[in-house]
């Protein structure tokens, strides 16, 4: 039941942080964004609400299968760690096997989310790709203005959806293209899931009532939220270069790969390059893992009182 309350978790924690999740990715990769405000605004401006939605269909029905895929290796990886060191799965694991499990479930949703990563990320930023394009065209030797006279002469967009942009981005870049940015979201996953579910499991122990093994209601939405916010402060730097990474197959490449687009990114914006969008992230992190952990937690507890 851990995958179906890992599912069932996942969904609600889309449904409530993806608008957020769009304006941090526009910060990251479009330097020209001063503040979340700023992105909120002109995002708003040029797009109305639908902006802040683009490329959502695809995390919505993938979503339920990576949480069910994290949730589900976390507890199982934690069950084979606890039978091989202490002869029960149901045995009290220490802090070292609750951070190895969450790394493994961070390392396992790596091939399940990058291709929609890289979708996502596509279709938030195709809005910015295309302006540069436009810009582009209109910097030839013709000093005059560049003019729409009608519809169809304006630029396409080169996606018109997430499965449409996964079947381009495999077309034109093959499936490394899928998978861009995998280096750095393996570091990413990696360690915030290891930090995700150790520190979950800290604050459920602090939170639970005398005598009780698991918190109440408020302790979960306090720990699930916490968990959220320190996973993503740790997740952050490389989740810049991911995204940047992931947007690069837009007109022309500026990146060769991970280091040279962290070591480019600094040089050229400073250190602080590295941690755009980490309050927006923490922001984010704090409802949306309330959400999750709450649901996850309560769909545990209802089949374990159907089946008892």
């Amino acid at each position: 039941m851990d995958f179906v309350a890992g599912a069932i978790g996942g969904v609600c924690g889309v449904a409530v942080g993806y608008p957020l999740d769009t304006v941090k990715v526009r910060i990251q990769t479009e330097p020209k964004y001063t503040g979340i405000w700023h992105c909120i605004r002109d995002t708003y401006h040029r797009e109305r609400v639908w902006g802040f939605y683009r490329g959502l269909s695809l995390p919505v029905c993938t979503v339920s299968l990576v949480s069910s895929v994290s949730f589900g290796t976390y507890r199982h990886s934690l069950a084979h760690i606890c039978q091989l060191r202490y002869g029960s799965p149901d045995a009290k694991p220490s802090k070292a096997d609750v951070a190895l499990s969450g790394y493994a479930s961070g390392l396992v949703r790596v091939f399940l989310t990058s291709p929609t990563e890289v979708a996502k990320v596509r279709l938030q930023t195709q809005t910015q790709a295309q302006k540069q394009q436009r810009r582009l065209s209109a910097s030839g030797p013709s000093a005059v203005p560049p003019v729409c006279p009608a519809p169809p002469a304006c630029p396409e967009p080169k996606y018109r959806g997430p499965l449409h942009c996964l079947a381009t981005v495999a077309r034109e870049e093959g499936l490394r293209g899928l998978y861009k940015g995998s280096s750095a979201l393996l570091l990413r996953d990696g360690h915030s899931f290891a930090t995700y579910f150790l520190s979950y499991a800290i604050l459920c122990e602090r939170l639970s009532p005398a005598g009780h093994s698991q918190p109440d209601v408020l302790g979960v939405l306090v720990a699930g939220g916490c968990a959220g916010v320190l996973a993503w402060a740790v997740a952050t730097p490389m989740d810049v270069i991911k995204s940047r990474l992931q947007a690069d197959g837009q007109g022309q490449r500026r990146y060769r790969g991970l280091l040279h687009c962290m070591v480019t990114s600094v040089r050229e914006e400073g250190p602080r390059v590295l941690f755009k969008g980490l309050v927006l992230n923490c922001c984010r992190a704090f409802p949306v893992n309330m959400v999750v952990f709450v649901a996850y937690e309560a769909v545990l507890r209802l089949t374990q009182g159907l089946l008892t």
